[in-house]
């Protein structure tokens, strides 16, 4: 599989990849949720280049991720703002920060904290059932295709009998 394939695999994780899977695009999308929005802004707090942060913007606005908007008219000048799709990024965006508080933390700790505006708390985010809202782990999904799909993804599973 080659990298600039992926949006046309069989798989919802390497379609999203090909969207937000490069490091620059993601704290550009972190930043995005911290409410930055113009390149100057951008370029400044990544220290990234002006040419690696254009074509990383120009992707996230062709994957309808970002959408321009002008904030001034003369120069014309536009700021990017995150649309539905962006926003919809939100709870990968912070799984990854909290997995990074995790394990990845230095001894003075997580460099930000979430607090819920709902309840006043210090909080992280939790994976839950749409379903029954129990938390979930790894080893409670089952993974299955959908029929569209059947027998063409998933890898056999190999036969119990011994030699």
């Amino acid at each position: 599989m080659r990298w600039e394939e992926l949006d046309q695999q069989p798989c919802s994780l390497a379609r999203a990849l090909s969207v937000v899977g490069d490091r620059w695009t993601l704290v550009i999308l972190r930043d995005c949720f911290l409410g930055v929005r113009r390149f100057d802004d951008f370029e400044a707090r990544l220290g990234i280049t002006r040419h690696i942060l254009s074509d990383r913007l120009k992707k996230l606005l062709d994957a309808g991720v970002l959408e321009k908007r002008p904030y001034q008219e003369r120069p014309r000048r536009d700021e990017y703002r995150l649309t539905v799709k962006g926003r919809d990024l939100y709870p990968v965006i912070l799984s990854l920060v909290h997995w990074g508080d995790r394990y990845m933390a230095d001894d003075r700790g997580p460099p930000i904290r979430h607090r819920h505006r709902g309840c006043g708390h210090r909080m992280r985010g939790v994976l839950v059932c749409s379903e029954c809202g129990d938390d979930l782990h790894p080893r409670d999904v089952e993974v299955e295709e959908s029929p569209a799909w059947e027998g063409q993804l998933m890898p056999r599973k190999r036969s119990q009998s011994q030699d």
